[in-house]
């Protein structure tokens, strides 16, 4: 390793290794699943989504772990939900600003996704 490599890692937010405080596992736990990424995908419009219309964007998804994913999602200050009483009640998802933050290092993270998938394959 040359010098300047080994300054990196010395610097590098993972020196010194802490498992229980890595900032980097601790982010990436909540959204590096594959339905987080596509949860918070599907809501990067402006507009509010109701919760059939985000199942119609991720057909595969079930029911109960597109609850879960939104519960989290909401946990961590990704996602807003807005309930409006009434019958039937009225339930949208959105992002919240740190959700819209997010959109770009995910769509960067896309984008080289769909460029390197064939490499990948082979």
């Amino acid at each position: 390793m040359e010098e300047s490599d080994h300054t990196f890692v010395t610097r590098s937010i993972l020196h010194p290794y802490d498992p229980d405080n890595c900032p980097i596992r601790m982010v990436l736990d909540g959204i590096a699943g594959k339905w987080s990424i596509l949860v918070l995908t599907a809501l990067r419009g402006e507009d509010r989504l109701r919760f059939g219309q985000i199942r119609t964007l991720i057909p595969d998804i079930s029911q109960k772990m597109l609850t879960q994913v939104l519960r989290s999602l909401e946990r961590d200050g990704l996602v807003a939900r807005d309930e409006r009483g009434g019958f039937p009640r009225v339930v949208n998802y959105c992002l919240t600003p740190l959700g819209r933050d997010l959109q770009e290092p995910l769509q960067i993270m896309a984008g080289w996704a769909a460029a390197n998938l064939p490499a990948i394959k082979a």
